[in-house]
């Protein structure tokens, strides 16, 4: 059984220190620095290949970085080997993350071979070890939660988009992460679809989850985030609150990025 990790109430859940990451000869992130405060989300913009889903999945380990430093609950990541051979040194400490920091994709990433369900209350069973019946009463609640409790027992490709990816969000809650990360969460989704997530994830907000957000939409960005992060070409180029950084961009790429029809 994998055990949660115990919060700090002082230090950002996430913290990242000069993060840099290659492939091969492109160097993807170039020394990239943040930290998401419990409570806050924290939303990075910018344009295809910025370094923003790279980044992201560099943050819970499922991609490895470099170089820099990343720090979970105020503990920072234990590396062996240098540059492209590094790699972490605690086994618990990659579990402990990826536990603690629960991935929304973009391509929802749901079980085919399995009910909404069942695709819900998996990992909590077989990576916490939660009894199966408690997780299916609480499964239950999360998706009704998310709005699609009538479709408990269906497959995954009986589903809409958008219902795909509210399956996606009810499974990264069943985790009670300490942060959610979201990919593109409404990028493959049609307009109409695509507000059905919008309202989950803004609902999610509200209730003062952490949240590490990537997003090619500037509105959701603009009534989400307490912080946004602007990524050009694997730097960040400008961050802020997004009422003074979206309506008051001060670098010349930002203002291009933002003119060219982003904000909405």
């Amino acid at each position: 059984m994998t055990k949660k990790a115990t919060p700090s109430a002082d230090a950002p859940v996430l913290e990242v220190r000069g993060l840099h990451k290659k492939y091969h000869d492109l160097e993807v992130l170039k020394g990239v620095s943040f930290s998401a405060p419990r409570g806050k989300v924290v939303t990075f913009i910018g344009s295809s290949g910025s370094g923003k889903s790279t980044l992201l999945r560099c943050c819970n380990l499922l991609e490895l970085s470099h170089a820099g430093d990343i720090f979970f609950q105020g503990e920072a990541v234990a590396w062996k080997g240098d540059g492209i051979r590094r790699q972490p040194a605690s086994k618990a400490q990659v579990i402990a993350m990826r536990t603690n920091l629960s991935m929304v994709f973009q391509q929802f990433n749901l079980w085919s071979h399995m009910t909404v369900l069942d695709n819900v209350i998996e990992a909590p069973v077989t990576v916490l070890g939660h009894p199966r019946e408690e997780m299916r009463t609480k499964g239950l609640h999360l998706l009704d939660k998310v709005g699609i409790a009538d479709k408990a027992d269906a497959w995954p490709s009986q589903l809409s988009g958008g219902q795909q990816q509210r399956a996606a969000i009810a499974r990264a809650l069943a985790m009670e992460p300490m942060a959610i990360l979201f990919d593109e969460p409404t990028s493959a989704l049609d307009p109409e679809l695509e507000q059905e997530v919008v309202r989950v994830i803004k609902a999610l907000a509200e209730e003062g989850r952490t949240m590490l957000l990537v997003t090619h939409d500037m509105r959701l960005a603009r009534d989400l985030s307490d912080q946004v992060i602007f990524l050009h070409e694997g730097r960040i180029e400008e961050e802020g609150a997004p009422e003074i950084l979206l309506e008051h961009p001060k670098s010349k790429r930002l203002q291009q990025f933002l003119s060219a029809g982003a904000v909405t």
